[in-house]
C-alpha cells in the first residue's frame, strides 16, 4: 500500500522501516507511555499534525513525512489473518466409544440461573481449538443450542440459562467421540428471591428485568478492578454493597493507563509478555476468576457491563489478528452468556482500536449475538465518533461525552435520533487528577446525572480522586470517597417514585428541562441556575401537590395546600434545585 495523509499511525508504526521515519519526524513517539501511544496509533497523519501543528511547525511537515515514507517498503500494517484451526473429525480414534465421557449435571436449576454440564474428556493436542462441543437444550417446542468450552485439565463445560420453568432435556454434539451424543434431563424451578432474569429494553427508551420488574441503570466504572488481587477486589465489593450502583463497566483484559501500571494477577492466554502469547490456548484460571467476580456482582444485584476490547494495552491483546479476536469472542460468550447479569460492550472507545475497521466490529457483533442465546444487551462505546447505533443488533446507545462541558443536555436529541435507550456511560469523573475528564466536582457529577435523567436518559458515574496508593476507583476499585454517590442514590429514589418508575421528557421551557406525565406529574430541574421564584401555568381544574427539592442537600419540602392554573412557587435562590408537581385527587 501507499502511505497517505489519511493513513493511521498504527499502520505506519507496524512497518519497521516506516517506524524509523516516525521516530525522526515525531521524536517523542517511541518514548510515549502506552496510553498515549494507543491514542497516537488511532490518529491519521493529518490529525497528528492538526493536534501538534504549533509544535511541529513547518507547513510542509505532512508532505515531507510522506516523501520519506515513500522511500521505505510498506505493508498494510493491519493484523494478517492466521489460518483458523478447524476441529478434526478424527480427533479421537474410532475405537473410542461415543458418549463415553464422564458427566456431572444437576437434576434441577432455577429459571434464569446457570445450568452447567461438566464433562471429563480428552486433553491431547490442543482441546481449545481441536475440539468442538455444543448441546441442544429442549423444552416443549423450544430448542436452544449452546456452545461448550474447554476449562483445562481434561474438563469441558456447557453452560445454559433456562428461561422457562418445567422439564428440559439436552444432547451434546462434538467431533470428539467421547463427548458426542450425551443426553440428560433436568427440571427448571421458579427463580429464587432477587432473581428477576436478564435486563431487557422496555418501552423503547427504558429497561426492565425479564420478569417485568423495573430496572433503572445507575452505573459506575471500575475498568480493571478484577486484575487487582483478592484483597482489593473484596474491598470493592464491600463498597458496592453500600452504594446505589447496579451496573459496573469493567474490562475483560487488563489495562495499561495513568494510575494503572501494575501487572495483572492472571494472564488470559498461555505464554508471557517476553516470549509472546499463544492465542490458541486460553488460561482457564484467568476466566474462572473473571466469572467468579461477575457472579459476586450478581449476588449484589449489579449488572456486569463487560468491555470486550480496549486500546489501552501493553500486552498486545488490542492488536491480535482477526482469527484470535474471533476465537476469543467465541470462548468468552460460551463461558459467560449463561450469567443473567452480563451486558456486552464490544469496546471501550472502539475508534481508538487502530487495526479494527467497521467491518470488524460488525463481525464481532455477529459472533457475540449468534453465540449468546440469552440475548444480553449489547452496544459499542465511542471516543471521538459515535458508533452507528441504528444497527439492529445494538440494544442501547453507550455514549462517551463529545463536549468538554456538556453531554447530558443532548439526551433528548439522541433519543429522537436512535429511538433506543440512552446510557451516557462516561460523562467525565468526579475527582482531582490533572486530566479534564477526571476532575469535575461532586456537584457537577450530580448535575449531569439530573440533566440526563429529566431528558429521559441514564448517566454513569466514575471517581478519580488522587491518593498516595494510586488506587483510583475508576480503574482499580477500592473505596469511594466522593460526594456524588449519595446524591445519585437520592436521584434513583426520585426516579423510582415517578409514575411507572421512569422519567420521560416533556415539552419544556427553554431554560428548564422537565420530565413526567402530562397533566399528572412534572419534575423540573434548574441545574446551575438559582432562581428566587418560578411561575407555572397548568391546566385549570387540575390540582397539584408541590415539592421543592434540594438535589444536593437531598431534602424534599412539601408546600402547604394545593396549586392549580397559574401559580408562583418561591425558591431559595441557590443551585441544584428541582420542583415536583404531583396531581392530587
Amino acid at each position: 500500500m501507499t502511505f497517505t495523509e489519511k493513513t493511521r499511525i498504527g499502520i505506519i508504526y507496524k512497518n519497521e522501516a516506516a517506524r524509523a521515519v516516525l521516530a525522526r519526524r515525531l521524536p517523542d513517539l517511541l518514548s510515549s507511555p502506552p496510553h498515549m501511544l494507543s491514542l497516537f496509533k488511532s490518529l491519521t497523519l493529518e490529525k497528528v499534525y492538526a493536534f501538534r501543528q504549533e509544535e511541529l511547525g513547518q507547513p510542509d511537515w505532512i508532505a515531507e513525512t510522506l516523501a520519506e515514507l515513500a522511500a521505505v517498503a510498506s505493508d498494510s500494517g493491519v493484523a494478517e489473518p492466521d489460518a483458523e484451526v478447524a476441529p478434526s473429525a478424527e480427533y479421537e480414534p474410532a475405537d473410542v466409544p461415543e458418549a463415553s465421557a464422564a458427566v456431572q449435571a444437576p437434576d434441577e436449576a432455577e429459571q434464569w440461573g446457570v445450568y452447567e454440564i461438566e464433562l471429563k474428556g480428552p486433553s491431547h493436542g490442543n482441546p481449545f481449538t481441536d475440539v468442538e462441543l455444543a448441546a441442544e437444550f429442549s423444552s416443549g417446542g423450544q430448542s436452544v443450542r449452546m456452545a461448550g468450552f474447554y476449562d483445562g485439565d481434561g474438563v469441558y463445560r456447557i453452560r445454559f440459562m433456562p428461561d422457562a420453568q418445567g422439564a428440559w432435556t439436552y444432547r451434546t454434539t462434538s467431533n470428539a467421540r467421547s463427548l458426542n451424543g450425551i443426553g440428560g434431563a433436568f427440571r427448571v424451578l421458579p427463580p429464587s428471591a432477587g432473581n428477576h432474569g436478564p435486563v431487557r429494553v422496555k418501552d423503547t427508551y427504558h429497561f426492565a428485568y425479564e420478569d417485568g420488574t423495573s430496572y433503572i441503570p445507575v452505573g459506575t466504572t471500575c475498568y480493571a478492578w478484577t486484575h487487582q488481587g483478592d484483597a482489593l477486589e473484596a474491598q470493592t465489593l464491600e463498597t458496592l454493597k453500600a452504594s446505589p450502583f447496579n451496573k459496573m463497566r469493567m474490562c475483560v483484559f487488563p489495562k495499561s493507563y495513568l494510575f494503572n501500571e501494575n501487572e495483572p494477577v492472571y494472564d488470559p492466554f498461555e505464554g508471557s509478555l517476553e516470549k509472546g502469547w499463544d492465542y490458541t490456548r486460553f488460561n482457564p484460571v484467568f476466566f474462572r476468576h473473571l466469572e467468579d467476580r461477575i457472579a459476586d456482582l450478581g449476588k449484589l444485584g449489579i449488572e456486569a457491563d463487560l468491555i470486550l476490547f480496549h486500546a489501552y494495552d501493553r500486552w498486545g491483546y488490542s492488536e491480535m489478528n482477526p482469527a484470535a479476536d474471533d476465537r476469543y469472542l467465541r470462548y468468552v460468550t460460551a463461558r459467560l452468556s449463561a450469567y443473567r447479569n452480563v451486558w456486552w460492550s464490544l469496546a471501550n472507545e472502539y475508534d481508538l482500536m487502530w487495526n479494527k475497521e467497521l467491518a470488524d466490529w460488525e463481525r464481532f457483533a455477529e459472533i457475540v449475538t449468534s453465540n449468546d442465546p440469552a440475548g444480553h444487551l449489547i452496544s459499542n462505546h465511542n471516543c471521538f465518533a459515535f458508533y452507528d447505533y441504528s444497527k439492529p443488533w445494538v440494544t442501547h446507545c453507550s455514549i462517551q461525552r463529545v463536549d468538554v462541558y456538556k453531554t447530558s443536555e443532548a439526551t433528548t436529541e439522541w433519543r429522537e435520533k436512535w429511538k433506543k435507550p440512552i446510557v451516557i456511560d462516561e460523562c467525565a469523573y468526579e475527582g482531582d487528577i490533572d486530566q479534564g475528564w477526571g476532575n469535575i466536582t461532586g456537584e457537577e457529577m450530580t448535575r449531569r446525572f439530573w440533566e440526563g435523567a429529566v431528558r429521559g436518559g441514564y448517566v454513569g458515574h466514575g471517581e478519580t480522586y488522587l491518593n498516595t496508593e494510586e488506587v483510583l476507583w475508576w480503574s482499580k476499585g477500592g473505596k469511594l470517597t466522593g460526594t456524588s454517590p449519595d446524591r445519585i442514590a437520592f436521584l434513583r429514589r426520585i426516579t423510582e417514585e415517578s409514575p411507572g418508575g421512569v422519567l420521560n421528557p416533556l415539552p419544556s421551557d427553554w431554560d428548564v428541562p422537565c420530565a413526567g406525565v402530562k397533566d399528572e406529574y412534572y419534575l423540573y430541574y434548574f441545574g446551575f441556575n438559582q432562581p428566587r421564584f418560578r411561575n407555572f401555568s397548568r391546566k385549570p381544574g387540575t390540582k397539584y401537590a408541590v415539592d421543592v427539592i434540594d438535589t444536593w442537600n437531598m431534602t424534599i419540602e412539601r408546600l402547604e395546600g394545593t396549586y392549580e392554573g397559574a401559580f408562583r412557587i418561591e425558591l431559595p435562590g441557590k443551585q441544584f434545585m428541582a420542583v415536583r408537581l404531583t396531581k392530587t385527587e
